[in-house]
């Protein structure tokens, strides 16, 4: 549905999409063709009139486990795939943010750095007991210039984003729903997310959009104060050389 690459399918479902990370052997990790169909899905349920709310989650144990180590090294061997990826990055921020129905994450096992950011971006967001959080990307020598550090400044002190962003730590399901992280723990979040989605599918669809609007436009304004700057510092940690070396330990050790 919509075009989408394979790593990303998409269920219609009356007025409820479900969109699922699918590269389960690979922990739903982020390669080239699912950032790009990422990056183009949040406008393509804009232009769906049926469309009325959304369900993401992934495939299989994890919902996703952030970069693929085999795309981290060709982003940084090939400029025109690091100055797209950058773009798509971009897009992706703004495309959540601006997506005009709610979407409500499942997260069903660990959302690590793009995968925190998917569920950061998200409106309403049920966590399995066993899942959590991580933003490990200062720790592989990159600006997070996709989600995490952009968001959570928003929804938790900024002390506690500060430590979540500079030292990657795990942050567990409870402690995610004390933090303000995601809504609710619960035993099967996708079953969860879909209930609750369908309740959104039963209300007056111009006072939900237009009431998610009203609360998305502040949170835009402070993305876009500080969404050029994460791009030009992410594009600039590719060319590192504590990026290179960390990336030679990762595909060594993969």
């Amino acid at each position: 549905m919509y075009g989408m690459p394979a790593e990303i399918d998409v269920r219609a479902d009356g007025g409820l999409r479900v969109i699922t990370l699918n590269r389960p052997d690979d922990l739903n990790a982020v390669n080239d063709a699912l950032h790009v169909g990422l990056a183009g899905i949040w406008e393509e349920l804009n232009e769906d009139a049926d469309a009325r709310a959304a369900v993401i989650t992934g495939a299989g144990r994890a919902f996703s486990a952030g970069g693929d180590f085999n795309y981290l090294d060709e982003l940084r061997n090939d400029e025109a795939l690091r100055q797209k990826t950058i773009k798509h990055g971009r897009d992706l921020v703004i495309g959540m943010v601006r997506c005009r129905i709610p979407v409500v994450a499942a997260v069903n096992g660990p959302a690590v750095g793009l995968g925190c950011s998917l569920a950061a971006l998200s409106d309403i967001v049920y966590i399995a007991e066993d899942a959590f959080f991580a933003d490990p990307h200062v720790q592989i020598g990159l600006v997070a210039a996709d989600g995490g550090p952009l968001v959570w400044p928003s929804q938790i002190s900024l002390l506690q984003a500060k430590e979540f962003a500079l030292t990657g730590v795990r942050i567990k399901a409870q402690r995610a729903v004390e933090l303000g992280l995601a809504n609710h723990v619960v035993a099967d979040p996708v079953t969860e997310a879909i209930a609750c989605a369908e309740k959104i599918l039963e209300l007056p669809q111009q006072a939900v959009e237009a009431t998610k609007r009203l609360m998305n436009i502040q949170l835009e304004k402070s993305v876009l104060a500080s969404l050029d700057y994460a791009n030009l510092a992410e594009y600039v940690s590719f060319g590192t050389a504590d990026f290179n070396r960390i990336v030679d330990g990762l595909i060594a050790k993969g």
